[in-house]
């Protein structure tokens, strides 16, 4: 089977009728596989033909742990401001990202590196249904990190859940039912 430059097929050409299409285009013939019955070839500039393949490798290397995001905390947080990055979290670990947790310590605080641990662990248990720790808490001069590495996908269970990740509350207004009461509603004075 032959395909020329512009993806059109030629169908099922001799060698030589191929070759001799292909110098006079000014092109290669390359076969691309080798394994299929009749074998596949392409009319190609074989330079580009060979960058192409290296690029589409190289894409693929670069791809394959996707991105690493990295989500900050202070030892003293509030709970909302806890509930908010911690739902942070769990959307880059929905879409298959690595997460990076910092605790920074700040001046006194270093005092207390046990309530830095501790807090670490509690993001540890709250995101156990979305990832799993690549690299445990590790505390590194004032800041202590830890990797998170997302599940399967389907093993992934959120626990975070903001107002419009839920589905939308049933119609409970009954516009259908007529009132059972026969007195007026009084009327308000502007």
């Amino acid at each position: 089977m032959i395909i020329a430059s512009t993806g059109q097929q030629l169908g099922v050409l001799k060698i030589q009728d191929a070759l001799r299409a292909a110098q006079q285009l000014g092109l290669d013939l390359v076969e691309v596989a080798t394994t299929a019955n009749p074998p596949v070839c392409r009319i190609v500039n074989f330079g580009k033909f060979k960058y192409e393949l290296a690029k589409a490798d190289k894409d693929k290397k670069h791809n394959v742990g996707g991105k690493v995001k990295e989500v900050k905390f202070r030892v003293n947080i509030g709970t909302h401001d806890y509930e908010t990055k911690m739902r942070h979290a769990e959307e880059f670990l929905d879409k298959s990202n690595k997460v990076r947790v910092l605790l920074q310590f700040r001046g006194r605080e270093m005092a207390h590196k046990e309530l830095g641990m501790q807090l670490m662990q509690r993001i540890k248990k709250d995101l156990e249904l979305m990832a799993h720790p690549e690299m445990e808490p590790k505390l590194v001069g004032k800041n202590v990190t830890m990797t998170l590495t997302p599940l399967p996908v389907g093993k992934r269970k959120r626990h975070f859940l903001s107002t419009h990740d839920l589905p939308p509350l049933e119609d409970t207004d009954h516009d259908d039912e007529e009132d059972d009461d026969d007195e007026p509603e009084p009327e308000q004075k502007a």
